[in-house]
């Protein structure tokens, strides 16, 4: 009796063992779950980013959790809802970068790593959250490109500075967006145009009727002398919209040059054969999704802490010559 009782225990020990091993087996088999949460899921650029962190989390084995976060209620509430999925940290565009304390501490409370992409989180004072690691544009230099591009295209069309005219739709409120059109009115400086013929429009919003009611705003206060426009702005619907109020106010498109930043929105207009949106200078979401995706993974998994701070100013200017092309490069044109 006492032989056969050692021998069940025994296998009692030994299945015991097995299955707490198997469970083991299965719980380290589980994936790492990393978010990434961006602010207007429905535009081009993050479903870019979104298609390129998922190559990664292909690549590197984990699993990414993608979540659309409008506001900062969404917001605070998906943070919540990766601590509950298991998620060790993520990559966030917040809907607002005044919500970047909020967003800390929420993911402080529940053991989350963050990097922010795009834009840059701010505290009470509006001063940058330098202790919080970024990667995006960098934006100054971006936007130096732009003004320089059509500056480039100007002189290319043989215009005369003296009748020449640029308006810059400017969102001075979102520190990224005022450093692309600072840099933009610096290029075009620095190429000739006068500064007294450099007019900025603020917006209300950044979208195209925002930016052609802005841009309207301006054009009244052209003198009769202006013959040709350049109109500059943050992104590709600030310049759209921009370029809709010149047409509506009579201007040529020979007579009008547009140039945005992002390209992923401006497939729509270059598809037009003749427009007054001559192109738009297309950065890397694919770059920069795949990258933060990437560094978030080593982050949690081996502890190397990203860079508090990457800038990146790799573009390419896309006309309707060869935007097809260069989309197509990055997945973005079938």
């Amino acid at each position: 009796m006492k032989r056969r009782f050692g021998i069940r225990t025994l296998c009692s020990t030994a299945l015991a063992v097995t299955a707490f091993s198997l469970s083991g087996s299965l719980l380290a088999a589980d994936p790492v779950k990393i978010g990434f949460l961006v602010k207007q899921a429905e535009e081009p650029w993050f479903q870019t980013e979104w298609a390129f962190a998922e190559k990664a989390a292909k690549d590197k084995g984990f699993e990414l959790i993608k979540i659309a976060v409008p506001d900062g209620e969404k917001t605070l509430s998906a943070i919540d809802s990766l601590a509950a999925n298991g998620a060790k940290g993520f990559v966030i565009c917040p809907p607002d970068v005044s919500l970047g304390p909020a967003i800390m501490a929420k993911a402080k409370l529940n053991d989350l790593k963050v990097i922010a992409v795009d834009d840059r989180f701010v505290d009470a004072n509006g001063k940058f959250m330098e202790e919080v690691p970024y990667l995006g544009m960098a934006a100054f230099e971006v936007g130096q490109k732009q003004g320089a591009a059509m500056a480039a295209e100007a002189k290319k069309r043989n215009w005369d500075w003296k009748d020449t005219y640029a308006v810059v739709n400017t969102y001075n409120e979102l520190d990224t967006g005022k450093k692309r059109t600072d840099g933009s009115m610096k290029a075009l400086e620095d190429a000739g145009l006068p500064k007294e013929h450099i007019l900025t429009a603020a917006l209300k919003t950044l979208d195209v009727p925002g930016s052609m009611d802005a841009t309207n705003s301006a054009l009244v206060k052209l003198p009769g002398a202006a013959k040709n426009l350049i109109i500059g702005g943050m992104n590709d619907n600030t310049v759209l919209g921009g370029v809709r109020a010149t047409e509506a106010a009579g201007f040529a498109a020979a007579n009008v040059i547009g140039i945005g930043i992002n390209g992923t929105d401006a497939i729509g207009e270059l598809k037009k054969p003749n427009s007054g949106f001559y192109g738009s200078m297309l950065p890397s979401p694919h770059i920069e999704g795949y990258k933060t995706a990437e560094m978030m993974y080593e982050w949690v998994t081996t502890g190397k802490e990203p860079p508090k701070y990457t800038a990146m100013d790799d573009v390419t200017l896309i006309t309707r010559d060869n935007f097809k092309q260069e989309l197509e490069k990055i997945g973005l044109w079938n």
